[in-house]
């Protein structure tokens, strides 16, 4: 037997060969394309190589490239698999030139029956029946000559085609000269071979066709005969053996006379003999040969109780009993269905539906009764440039009818989401009488009209994703956060209007509506923003429930007046799969929704319309969105406020300003534009240069957090942790009035005591029951401190602050960086946790802190103090505690090249003159007066990083400090932050270190990058099946890669290719006091240095003018553009932003559609196209400048005016 055998295929075939080896005790070595990177195969192989970028044609196709691979691996052996190179006499003949086994028929059997004609030859000196037809044909007039003579209808065949490609049906001569060069072309793309033939169509034709087996001495044996009747476009979709309802005899004449085509030259290996068989004549013509295994074979695998490829191999290898003595064991049992899932539309001619799976989950398969050969899972990309084939699902029974019923049961419980599939469509078939009734033909699936409640994306809009209430909570501490609709309140109202459950998924639109076609008939509501909305072509009201025909298009335009989002809400809700709990999209994250992104034109959404509420339901005038020319946002004063964060008369300042929302604001915060704070300290110390700055701590959504000098009120899509504080925090009441901020808006804040607070949030709660307005009274408070519970001294004191009406904040002892306090904050949130207490919602832990989220109507203030002051004296009492630790080798890029871009972008788009820039690594040298780079690089490579909270930054991105005081480069970070940071790059913030979880803003100083902490759907041993990698008091120890090795790591982990080295062990508390006290002296000496170096830096800050950042972001200045010229087009932003890219200079030539300018706006690069062709005739912006909406930035002479 071979000891390693490489599978020349991909895909489900690649795995069910895969199956067999690993039971054979053989090495299986798998090979991909790049976009197949992701497959299931290569997960599975034993070792996978890489064929490089391209379609089939440049990979898979490609005889050098395989054998290349064979030898690389040490492989003896080949299987093709079925398709790709399986029929092919060329790479049989290379294979065993290379001194390889090639598992299949010999070269020339290949050759005989791998093209039709030859191969009707043959069959025809066997005295086998044939349709008529022709020879290989010269040229298209030869071909209608032909058919002119056999009679029309004929079809069209490429003579080395095969799985329904390069066959067309043709009715007359137009139909046959068009199709030929098409046919052609397919033979030579698919199968290297461009010969075509044509020969008589049946039209009420049945496809059989005789599994055999031949062990190349002339002995041959059939297994049974299969129905592949019914075909879509002739590619089979469902096949069965045995095939039903034949007339005695038949079946075994099938046989015999396949048997005779096989040992007429010798067959060796797997093959199978196809016919055309006439029901009406109840007659068979000889078909083809197929050289290989087929797709199908598993249905003959399940009745025959054989393993085919098991076979081929033993036979390759020369270790295969004699046929004979196999069959005297063999008997036929029972009936088998196999069902072909496709990615692929069957609402759109079957258009390939390429992708990213999401989801999917099949039912479980025992291999007898339920068998499914599969090659895609969730995170697997689905490409456009193969056959787009995810599984096929094989059910046994004893009987037919207990087989299409266990078939049914299978394909109803499994669940592909992020590729339109045929799943529906199968299972609609199965159902179709000419397939239940045993009595198909090849074309009665044109009888069959798919159903499908779907909905067609045509136009997507600005940004339209789905969103559920109230998004994905209990993730906090891991960095995950809630998302759901930005306007909670428009979304459960619509939803409420149509009789859904409040959390029902719907759409989010964001400035410019989308356009849907419906294919089923749907019951809306459409809440939030005032937008034009039509059906048809007829205008429809919003805030009011309307009938969607099947078959309608809805049009929603952009949002006009006040406001930025509206809420698209379809009686049943949009079916997505939930990730962690929840339907909603997070972008940034790439999960949630609808293939964790926006919609783009072309998507297809699934409905489960039901009865419900009646059309013409509407909201009172008093619920629908009202929004004034200056908002007021209610607040609780808190966490952070003055004296101690800021002066007592910026505060006062802070809430008598109207302040302005600026154009970079997006659903991760909404950016203020105001006045500058009043600072009441100069630095935040270990924390970090700028006094904004504190130890990380956890974040609720609506806190008002000054990121440096700018507030950002932060959204559903904004971080769990951060260090930077927050003055104020934005009521549960009043979070909707986020969702509908947009740059330009005025905003005041207001603050409310805690019970006026609830009082309202009730009210919104009774609106919601009874869809009439509530009236509820309230006035504004006095700022009382936000601390509502202060106990304890030193390292045991524990004071709570209010962070909203449904978050308390506990931070323990003073604000240093003591990992005895992070000890005793994680004891605490483990025996809160423990005890799960009926309205806890979330724990969310960071350096010296932990944030409770809490439901105070079901768990009252009062009883959580209480609760948690117990809690604490019990934690206080020991002193020796001790955790699990891990310690975790990640690799690091030093000064990456994705860094220096994140930097470039940042002194283009926010900030020229940053201390920080041009360099991170050189501004973390001078602030901590390192000799040079290299002994930053030192630290960082010798340091051993605690992690003590996950989530800075999103997704598990871990804030961690180095264990040994010493290694603990301290930095500011930047003021105002960075809007673009790559994913898994690498900072030091403060005394901290992060990898940041994802792409998205950011303030750390850059070190390098590194491997990613989050894994969206694979299932990677690390990850210890959860999508997160590390966990709290993990220990990093980071090793040099360069930048292109990085690469290659990043493509490999998220597959399980690049396991890590982890080393398990237990940190002790005392045990680290011990060696602090021991090398206390050393320790303080390099402190006082440090400070010394970080304290000469604030002083050049403040001598150069860079200490305080006065922000270039204001909005341009409105201003009329000058009158364009005969034959000049000018070019507009359509929206606000700063510009970061000029790709023209005047004098240009360009052409309609070339980018000219690149804008960045609401966290997004969007792109300023050519409208024309022509010649450059202005530039009126630079790099760094602000643009408003709508303000002319170059002028085009067109081209012949």
């Amino acid at each position: 037997m071979f000891n390693t055998l490489l599978i020349a295929n991909r895909g489900a075939i690649a795995c069910r060969i895969l199956r067999t080896l690993r039971d054979m005790q053989v090495k299986g070595v798998a090979v991909y394309s790049d976009a197949d990177l992701s497959s299931l195969h290569i997960r599975e192989a034993d070792e996978a190589i890489s064929l490089g970028d391209g379609p089939a044609a440049q990979t898979y196709l490609v005889v050098d490239k395989i054998i290349a691979a064979a030898r690389q691996s040490g492989a003896e052996a080949i299987h093709p698999g079925y398709g790709f190179l399986s029929e092919n006499a060329a790479f049989a003949e290379a294979c065993e030139a290379a001194g390889l086994v090639f598992v299949g028929p010999t070269p020339q059997q290949l050759r005989t029956f791998g093209l039709k004609h030859t191969a009707r030859a043959l069959a025809k000196a066997q005295g086998l029946p044939l349709l008529e037809g022709t020879g290989l044909l010269a040229d298209s007039a030869e071909a209608c000559r032909a058919a002119q003579e056999i009679g029309y209808p004929v079809m069209l065949k490429s003579t080395a085609g095969g799985g329904g490609i390069g066959m067309r049906v043709c009715h007359d001569a137009d139909e046959l000269a068009e199709a030929f060069e098409t046919v052609r072309r397919l033979g030579q793309n698919n199968f290297s071979d461009a010969g075509v033939f044509v020969e008589k169509y049946i039209s009420r034709a049945r496809h059989l066709e005789v599994q055999i087996f031949g062990d190349g001495q002339g002995e041959v044996i059939a297994l049974g005969v299969r129905d592949c009747s019914i075909q879509r476009r002739n590619q089979k979709v469902i096949e069965e053996t045995p095939a039903p309802n034949l007339p005695a005899g038949m079946a075994q004449a099938l046989c015999e006379a396949a048997i005779a085509l096989g040992k007429a030259v010798s067959y060796r290996s797997a093959g199978t003999v196809e016919f055309v068989y006439d029901s009406l004549a109840q007659r068979f013509y000889f078909l083809e040969v197929n050289t290989r295994l087929q797709v199908e074979h598993g249905v003959t695998e399940q009745v025959w109780g054989v393993d085919l490829v098991r076979w081929m191999v033993a036979l390759a290898a020369g270790d295969l009993p004699p046929l004979s003595r196999l069959m005297a064991d063999l008997q036929p049992r029972g009936h088998a269905i196999q069902a072909r899932i496709y990615a692929e539309d069957p609402g759109r001619q079957f258009q390939p539906s390429p992708g990213l799976l999401s989801e999917a989950p099949f039912p479980p398969a025992d291999g007898q009764t339920l068998r499914i050969d599969r090659g895609g899972a969730a995170g697997c990309a689905v490409p456009p440039v193969v056959d787009p084939m995810l599984a096929k699902t094989i059910a046994w029974q004893p009987d037919r009818e207990r087989a299409i019923a266990r078939l049914g049961e299978a394909l109803a419980a499994t669940r592909l989401y992020g590729v339109e599939t045929n799943r529906l469509y199968l299972q609609q078939i199965l159902a179709f009488a000419p397939f239940t009734e045993g009595e198909p033909w090849t074309r009665c699936l044109e009888q069959l009209s798919y159903r499908a409640a779907t909905v067609e994306v045509l136009s997507a809009g600005t940004q339209t994703s789905v969103q559920d209430y109230p998004g994905r909570l209990g993730y906090w501490a891991v960095g995950v956060p809630p998302s759901g609709p930005m306007d909670d309140r428009a979304l459960r109202l619509g939803n409420r209007l149509l009789g859904n459950p409040q959390g029902e998924a719907a759409l989010e639109i964001t400035l410019s509506g989308t356009t849907l076609k419906f294919n089923c008939l749907a019951e809306a509501a459409i809440c939030g923003a005032a937008v034009a909305v039509t059906l048809d072509g007829v205008a429809q009201p919003m805030n009011r429930v309307f009938t969607i025909p099947a078959g309608a298009t809805l049009k929603i335009g952009s949002v006009s007046g006040a406001g930025v989002r509206s809420y698209l809400c379809l009686r049943g809700g949009i079916q997505v799969p939930d990730y962690l709990g929840s339907k909603s999209t997070f972008t940034l994250g790439q999960f949630g929704g609808h293939a964790g992104r926006a919609l783009r034109g072309g998507d297809v959404l699934h409905l489960a319309p039901t009865p419900g509420a009646e059309a013409g339901a509407a909201l009172p005038v008093a619920l629908q969105t009202h929004l004034e020319a200056v908002r007021t946002l209610r607040v609780i004063y808190g966490p952070h406020g003055a004296p101690e964060f800021f002066a007592a008369e910026y505060i006062a300042t802070f809430f008598a300003t109207d302040w302005e929302v600026h154009f970079n604001s997006s659903r991760t915060g909404v950016r203020l534009i105001g006045p500058k704070p009043l600072w009441a300290r100069d630095s935040g110390g270990e924390a970090g240069l700028h006094p904004s700055n504190i130890h990380d701590n956890p974040y609720a959504i609506g806190a008002v957090d000054f990121t440096g000098d700018m507030p950002v009120i932060l959204g559903p899509d904004g971080p769990s942790l951060g260090g930077f504080v927050c003055p104020v925090t934005v009521i549960e009441a009043d979070l909707w009035q986020l969702g509908q901020l947009k740059a330009g808006d005025k905003v005041r804040f207001a603050a409310v005591d805690l019970a006026t607070a609830r009082r309202l949030a009730q009210g919104r709660r009774e609106e919601l029951a009874t869809l009439e307005p509530a009236a509820i009274g309230w006035q504004p408070a006095a700022r009382a401190s936000p601390v509502v519970m202060s106990g304890g001294e030193g390292s045991k004191r524990l004071v709570a602050r209010l962070s909203g009406d449904t978050h308390l904040l506990l931070e323990a002892g003073e604000a240093e960086l003591d990992l005895v306090l992070r000890f005793r904050i994680h004891a605490l949130m483990q025996t809160l946790e423990a005890q799960a207490r009926v309205g806890v919602i979330d724990l969310t832990p960071g350096i010296r802190s932990l944030q409770v989220h809490f439901q105070p109507e079901t768990l009252t203030l009062e009883a959580l103090l209480a609760w948690v002051r117990a809690e604490w004296a019990t934690v206080c009492v020991s002193d020796d505690l001790e955790v699990p630790t891990r310690v975790v080798h990640l690799p690091l890029s030093w000064d990456d090249p994705a860094c220096r871009k994140a930097i470039d972008k940042y002194m283009t788009t926010v900030r020229r003159d940053a201390p920080w820039c041009p360099s991170n690594l050189e501004f973390i040298r001078r602030i901590n007066d390192l000799p040079d780079e290299r002994a930053v690089w030192d630290t960082v490579f010798d340091a051993s990083y605690l992690v003590m909270g996950l989530g800075d930054v999103y997704l598990g991105a871990p804030v961690a400090t180095p264990l040994d005081p010493r290694h603990r480069l301290v930095t500011t970070k930047y003021n105002p932050a960075r809007t673009w940071t790559a994913e898994n790059s690498v900072g030091i913030g403060g005394a901290y270190l992060c990898v940041y979880g994802m792409e998205g803003p950011g303030g750390y100083q850059f070190v390098g990058r590194t491997l990613q902490m989050w894994n969206r759907y694979h299932e990677v041993a690390d990850f210890a099946g959860k999508p997160w990698l590390l966990r709290f008091f993990d220990q990093l120890r980071f090793y040099p890669v360069s930048a292109e090795e990085l690469l290659q790591i990043r493509r490999d982990f998220p597959l399980g290719r690049y396991p890590l080295r982890i080393e398990h062990s237990t940190l002790r508390l005392a045990e680290y006091q011990q060696f602090l006290a021991r090398e206390a002296a050393s320790i303080d000496a390099f402190r006082q240095h440090q400070q010394r170096a970080f304290n000469e830096e604030r002083e050049r800050w403040i001598a150069s003018g860079q200490a305080h950042f006065e922000s270039q972001e204001a909005a341009a200045e409105e201003g009329a553009d000058a009158p364009l010229q005969s034959g000049q087009q000018g070019v507009e932003s359509p929206i606000s932003g700063n510009l970061w890219q000029v790709q023209t200079a005047p004098g240009s030539r360009v052409r309609a559609g070339d980018v000219l300018l690149v804008l960045e706006s609401m966290k997004m690069e969007i792109p300023l196209l050519a409208p024309c062709d022509g010649v450059i005739a202005e530039v009126n912006v630079q790099p760094g400048a602000s643009v408003r909406a709508g303000q002319r930035v170059a002028v085009i002479m067109e081209e012949n005016v």
